[in-house]
C-alpha cells in the first residue's frame, strides 16, 4: 500500500510547487483544463464522421510550473485568448490588439487601451500617439522591434472612453501573463491607468510620474501617455526626464 501513498505525496508536492510558481507571477486560480503532459489520453468520441480530425488541444502556458519565456509563450497566450468574449468590449471591437515587439525584451511599454487606428489594424500604438511613442523609443536608442508594447485592455472602448473596472478585471490576466512571459528588466507605464494598475496606487499621474515604483520586483517608471503629450506638448520635457531615468537604470544593469 505504500507505493500509491508515495505517488500521491509526490503529486501533491508537484502541485504545490506549481501553485507557488504561478503565485509569484500574480496568476491566481487553477485551470480546470488537464495538462497534455500529465493528463491521460482518452479515446476519441465516435461520431458519424470517423475520419474527421480531432480538435487541436488548447495552448499550454506553463511547463512544470514555469512560465514559457519566449515568443512561444506569447503565442500560446494569444491562442488561449481566442476570440475573447470575456467582457462587453467584444461586441464593439474590430480586432483584438494583443501586443507587439521582442518577446524577450529588456524594456516594456504598457498603455491603457487601443484607439481607432489600433482597433482597425490589430496592433498597439500605430496612430498619432504611436508615432510619438516610436520617436520616444528611438530617442532612447531602441527600435520598436527591440522592445515590447502592449496595453492593459486588448480591445478598444467605444469612442476611446476610459477603461471601466470590469473590463480591466476581465483583461488583466493577459497583461500579467505577458509580463511574466517577456520578463522585462524595466516597465514604462504610459498614462494614469497603466500606472495605477502596475503601481497599485491612485496618485495622480502628474505627481506619480518620474517616481520609480515596482511590479513584482520589476522597476516601473510611470510617465505621461503619448496621447496626452500630443494635447499638451509642454509636458514632453518631463516625459523625457522620466525616460532618461529608465535609460540610466538599464545602463546600470549592463544593458543599453
Amino acid at each position: 500500500m505504500s507505493e500509491p501513498i508515495d505517488e500521491l505525496r509526490e503529486l501533491t508536492a508537484r502541485f504545490r510547487t506549481h501553485l507557488e510558481a504561478r503565485q509569484r507571477w500574480g496568476v491566481v486560480g487553477v485551470s480546470a483544463r488537464p495538462s497534455p503532459v500529465t493528463a491521460k489520453s482518452e479515446a476519441p468520441v465516435v461520431d458519424d464522421d470517423p475520419l474527421k480530425p480531432l480538435p487541436t488541444p488548447p495552448p499550454v502556458l506553463y511547463d512544470e510550473g514555469q512560465v514559457l519565456h519566449s515568443a512561444r509563450g506569447l503565442n500560446a497566450l494569444r491562442g488561449e485568448m481566442g476570440d475573447c468574449q470575456r467582457c462587453k468590449l467584444a461586441k464593439t471591437r474590430k480586432h483584438i490588439v494583443f501586443g507587439t515587439g521582442n518577446a524577450e525584451a529588456n524594456l516594456m511599454f504598457v498603455g491603457e487601451a487601443p484607439g481607432a487606428d489600433e482597433d482597425a489594424q490589430g496592433e498597439p500604438f500605430v496612430g498619432a500617439a504611436g508615432q510619438l511613442l516610436t520617436k520616444m523609443i528611438k530617442a532612447m536608442g531602441y527600435e520598436r522591434s527591440e522592445v515590447y508594447i502592449c496595453n492593459i485592455l486588448k480591445c478598444r472602448p467605444p469612442q476611446n472612453r476610459n477603461p471601466e473596472p470590469d473590463e480591466i478585471e476581465a483583461c488583466e490576466q493577459f497583461l500579467r501573463t505577458q509580463i511574466a512571459v517577456v520578463q522585462p528588466r524595466v516597465i514604462v507605464a504610459l498614462g494614469k491607468f497603466a500606472a495605477h494598475f502596475l503601481c497599485g496606487e491612485t496618485t495622480p499621474i502628474t505627481r506619480l510620474r518620474g517616481n520609480l515604483r515596482t511590479y513584482h520586483e520589476i522597476p516601473v517608471m510611470p510617465t505621461y501617455h503619448p496621447a496626452f503629450l500630443l494635447r499638451d506638448e509642454s509636458r514632453k520635457g518631463e516625459a523625457w526626464a522620466d525616460l532618461k531615468q529608465v535609460m540610466a537604470m538599464l545602463k546600470n544593469m549592463g544593458l543599453r
